[in-house]
């Protein structure tokens, strides 16, 4: 892994009568939203989901110099945002999430490799 990488854990959770509709976009994910995710160097991008609680977990590596920059630059993207009207109504922020905060950060507390 190259040294500038940062792995990423995020959480967010899913309405449970939206968990079939959430994993059949995801069974079919865009080609053009994966180019995109690509473009913003993100590598190695996982989803899972933990059920009863309802709960997904992103994991991913970062390998570029500017995040915020890279996920303005996604956002700016017509079929990455055309693919979020699709999945955003099938997600619940946490409650202790900020307003503003889709997906929550979690803290890397233990890595081996």
């Amino acid at each position: 892994m190259a040294s500038n990488t940062q792995r990423m854990g995020h959480v967010i959770a899913v309405r449970p009568e939206k968990i079939q509709e959430y994993k059949k976009l995801h069974a079919a994910a865009w080609p053009d939203v994966l180019a995109m995710i690509k473009a913003c160097h993100i590598n190695n991008y996982s989803i899972y989901l933990r059920e009863p609680e309802n709960l997904l977990f992103s994991h991913w590596e970062y390998t570029g110099d500017d995040f915020t920059g890279d996920m303005a630059r996604m956002a700016d993207h017509e079929p990455t945002r055309q693919w979020w009207a699709l999945t955003d109504p099938c997600q619940q922020p946490l409650a202790s999430a900020p307003k503003d905060e889709k997906w929550s950060p979690l803290e890397e507390v233990f890595y081996a490799e």
